[in-house]
């Protein structure tokens, strides 16, 4: 059972939820405003930090000037180490890097309390989870850099005690362009809540980014009830479209590049400064290519991640990147995540009504959130963004990419999500289902719950399967 710490928590979450919505409800906003918002004023925000601090760096992007959608991309440093050698592009001549972590020193965790066990690890298995502290580890540089701070673009000590000059972040080099997965991370917050910069989401993000080695793209879609169905879902789509969009942006722009006589050239930052002339530009002159996926993004080996509500913006958008197929070139979705997604149904399963008051989430007030998220004219259970198991419902589901579903023992919605787990098994895509004892409802992205040793344990259980779809190397990982 879980402790009583959450179970009082919970309590004050359900009464703090119930009052947040009844206030949508009785100040109905402008509906007729699509441009919508994309968090609330009661969320606590991390702001979005360039540099590797913690060995990830953070940017915020509005994407879209018609609507409130954001991003927050979340590069992990392990960008910058060398290009694998079945990621390396046909010119080899590399300059040699200096190597870290050659002692590796071994601490705890610092998202795990202290003394915590791993005894209900699901039979996974990774590699040891080894850090250094900050003043062991040296700060990486840009590759073939001269020096840490020039390399990562960041302004010195010395020049920001003086002062002078305005804080940059890291700006990739043409020369460091190690490839990694992306991933679409979709958050929760029963389609009224939640952000993609909220400091819960921040974490989740970072843990996820650094476990499986991969950039995490966290859409800030447009919240109910001020944009109602299928706007959310609509948003998740835009924000795949528009990777796709950077990633031939970012072809067309080195291939300029070449033709200019590109690559990188005379001393004195010459072949960095062709580099950036080589961009596309808009009308206002800005470069309309992500450095940063340009740099590092490889679109061909694209995950979809969603929590609660986020997972059905998910599985969503992987029905409309099976449809589209070709047209979505270069990318490609190549498995997806679904974490204690926000499925419901008229027809009631047995989790459903034996957990129907569980905690956090119960289920009368997911109905009310569902009631402002999906028009009146269009509201039902069994709506096409709420059951995963009518008919109907898209393209076939053997289509379907390889979806890891995950489930907690406390939550009434587990048994559709094992039902639409076991529905895609039957037609022989790889969906394995990973239920975890003693959890409740967002029980790894929840802010009280995120520095749990289960959280953290589901984070490395999720990387390992990824990793089976994104490795380079092939089927490394078994699970």
């Amino acid at each position: 059972m879980p402790s009583v710490a959450v179970k009082l928590y919970s309590v004050f979450f359900k009464f703090l939820l119930k009052h947040r919505l009844q206030n949508r409800i009785q100040s109905p906003p402008d509906e007729s405003n699509p441009f919508g918002v994309t968090s609330r004023p009661e969320e606590t925000v991390a702001a979005a930090n360039p540099s590797f601090t913690d060995g990830v760096a953070t940017k915020d992007i509005h994407i879209d000037p018609f609507t409130s959608l954001t991003i927050r991309i979340f590069l992990p440093d392990s960008a910058l180490n060398p290009p694998e050698p079945d990621s390396r592009s046909n010119n080899h001549n590399y300059p040699p890097r200096p190597k870290f972590r050659s002692n590796h020193t071994k601490r705890a965790d610092p998202d795990q309390g202290v003394g915590s066990n791993r005894s209900f690890r699901r039979n996974s298995y990774g590699p040891p989870n080894v850090t250094l502290s900050p003043s062991e580890e040296p700060r990486r540089n840009s590759y073939g850099s001269s020096h840490d701070m020039e390399g990562l673009n960041l302004m010195s000590t010395s020049a920001v005690a003086a002062g002078g000059g305005a804080y940059r972040g890291y700006s990739p080099s043409p020369d460091n362009c190690r490839k990694l997965p992306v991933m679409l991370q979709f958050h929760g917050g029963g389609w009224v809540s939640g952000s993609n910069d909220s400091a819960a989401n921040d974490l989740f993000c970072r843990r996820i980014a650094k476990q499986c080695d991969v950039i995490v793209v966290a859409v800030g879609y447009r919240l109910a009830p001020e944009n109602r169905y299928p706007a959310a879902f609509e948003d998740g789509l835009k924000v795949l479209n528009w990777l796709g969009k950077q990633a031939n942006l970012a072809e067309c722009s080195k291939s300029m590049g070449n033709a200019r006589g590109g690559g990188v050239g005379g001393g004195g930052g010459g072949g960095l400064n062709e580099f950036k002339k080589s961009h596309i530009v808009d009308t206002f002159g800005a470069s309309m290519v992500e450095p940063w996926l340009a740099a590092h993004g490889d679109p061909s080996r694209c995950v979809l991640l969603g929590v609660s509500c986020g997972a059905n913006i998910a599985d969503y958008v992987a029905r409309k990147a099976v449809e589209a197929g070709k047209l979505l070139d270069p990318v490609k979705v190549v498995a997806q995540v679904l974490m204690y997604p926000f499925f419901i149904g008229s027809v009631p399963t047995h989790s459903e009504l034996k957990l129907a008051n569980s905690y956090f989430y119960d289920k009368s007030m997911c109905i009310f959130a569902w009631k402002l998220f999906l028009p009146e004219e269009e509201f039902s259970l069994d709506h096409p963004a709420a059951n995963p198991l009518i008919s109907d419902r898209g393209p076939p589901l053997k289509l379907m990419p390889p979806t890891l579903t995950v489930v907690a023992e406390h939550d009434w919605m587990r048994d559709r999500a094992i039902a639409y787990s076991e529905e895609l098994r039957k037609v022989n895509v790889d969906a394995p289902v990973l239920d975890y004892k003693d959890a409740v409802h967002e029980f790894a992205t929840l802010d009280m719950l995120l520095k749990t040793p289960q959280a953290q344990a589901c984070a490395e259980d999720i990387a390992i399967w990824v990793k089976k779809f994104i490795s380079l190397r092939g089927h490394e990982f078994s699970y």
